[in-house]
């Protein structure tokens, strides 16, 4: 995508707002010794997932309208605040027939895709009579009262979306990463409560001793200071030390050479201070915590470097934050393990939420097993009146053989004839021509044909 690195603060708003073009650098490999392998003409770069739920479909729409013309122009020449205002949206009106047919597609699809959605989330609680319209309202990255094209108003309702859900990105994953330390420190905790008091002294003697050995790692520089980036320049780049340059830095490490330095960007610098306190060998080291570290330290440095809050680093602001003092002299970095993630008074809570929910996962078993009981009972009951049919069907059969008379069939005819018995109307008629039949034992004469000639 090459406009996405000729204007990449439109891009972030339009992908990462739109799409950041992005690839992290592998910045244990030495740039300067290593021939860069330049990309193929029409390869595919896959960029990384942006974690929302809707990715694919704003992927696609980005994709197509790339190949409008009129669109990339604009696009060029619009500002972040034309962006956000929903005035490059405007310009859709304007794309060539093939790109707005594309896109009317693809809205077709993500409607139809969000409506399977729907229709899977309420099969699972049972529930009849689906209003596809009223719960589509809950999806605010298209205009779900024309689902069938996509008009200005979806791609403006897809950027807002799109930077509104990546701005609360991070902080959804803070969120989950603290229920994450709660759910480990509960399930030990009950545990130990299953164990007698040498086991549960054993266990906790464990515990600290893991904690102790976690925390026995080197210093770990402070994020973005001098310090930290000469590190990198030094073991991961193969430099001299003593020749940090930070213009020189920022190319090197600019790996899609955008002019920008991204978020995977920023976060591939970490690397080397993360290896000093996480090591997937070691029991006590949890990849979990090393990924939220990574995390807090690409926010704090955007912090302290993103001038403009656009989710980007350009040469400018990053030339400009090696002149502050906190560059020089930063204050010491608290990794996870020197934090208290959570209080006593949030366990509890957090516990009491866990137990209401398994309470409510107990009560729907209970349901569960009375409705199967139930089935049971109900199945058996059938079971027990077809036996009896069965039986009753039997008796009336043995009843009618020994009265003689053979069983019936299913439309009343006789399944067998007993032997020496004809059919009725088949009797052979009296010698006199009456309508009795013969007596036991009479053969009867064949009749003379008067037809016949004697010679």
């Amino acid at each position: 995508m090459k406009w996405l690195s000729v204007l990449p603060q439109q891009c972030l708003l339009l992908m990462t707002c739109l799409l950041m073009a992005l690839e992290a650098v592998p910045i244990d490999i030495d740039k300067t010794k290593v021939k860069s392998e330049g990309h193929v003409d029409g390869e595919k770069v896959e960029n990384p997932d942006t974690g929302l739920y809707y990715d694919e479909y704003l992927r696609q729409v980005i994709d197509v309208l790339e190949t409008d013309k009129h669109f990339r122009e604009k696009l060029q020449t619009a500002d972040i605040e034309e962006i956000k205002s929903g005035k490059l949206s405007r310009e859709l009106d304007l794309v060539s027939h093939h790109v707005r047919t594309r896109l009317d597609e693809l809205k077709r699809q993500e409607v139809a895709r969000l409506r399977m959605l729907i229709k899977a989330k309420m099969d699972s609680v049972q529930d009849t009579g689906i209003d596809h319209q009223a719960l589509l309202k809950q999806f605010e990255h298209l205009n779900h009262q024309n689902p069938d094209t996509f008009e200005p108003k979806d791609l403006d309702m897809l950027i807002k979306a799109a930077t509104s859900d990546l701005e609360n990105y991070d902080k959804t994953r803070h969120e989950e990463f603290k229920k994450y330390e709660m759910m480990k420190e509960h399930e030990r905790r009950e545990y130990l409560k299953t164990l007698d008091e040498e086991k549960r002294q054993r266990e906790e003697s464990k515990f600290e001793e893991m904690k102790k050995k976690h925390g026995e790692h080197p210093k770990v520089h402070h994020p973005g200071s001098k310090d930290q980036l000469k590190e990198v320049w030094e073991e991961a780049d193969g430099l001299d030390p003593n020749e940090f340059d930070p213009k020189t830095f920022f190319k090197l490490h600019d790996v899609n050479n955008d002019g920008f330095l991204d978020e995977q960007e920023l976060e591939a610098l970490f690397t080397k201070e993360l290896e000093k306190v996480y090591d997937p060998k070691n029991e006590e080291d949890d990849m979990v915590e090393m990924e939220e570290e990574r995390l807090r330290m690409r926010e704090h440095v955007m912090n302290e470097v993103d001038i403009n809050k656009d989710r980007l680093v350009t040469l400018e602001e990053f030339l400009r934050a090696t002149e502050k003092k906190e560059f020089l002299e930063p204050d010491s970095w608290e990794t996870l393990d020197q934090q208290q993630l959570f209080t006593e008074d949030e366990l509890k809570e957090f516990e009491s939420h866990i137990s209401q929910q398994e309470d409510e996962l107990r009560k729907k078993a209970e349901d569960l097993q009375k409705q199967k009981e139930e089935l049971q009972r109900q199945h058996d009951q059938l079971q027990a009146q077809k036996q009896e049919l069965q039986q009753v069907v039997k008796q009336m059969e043995q009843k009618k053989l020994q009265q003689g008379n053979p069983p019936a069939g299913p439309a009343g005819e006789l399944k067998f004839q007993p032997p020496g018995e004809h059919k009725v109307g088949d009797a052979p008629k009296h010698p006199a021509g009456g309508d009795q039949p013969l007596p036991p034992g009479h053969v009867q004469e064949p009749a003379v044909r008067t037809d016949e000639v004697h010679p």
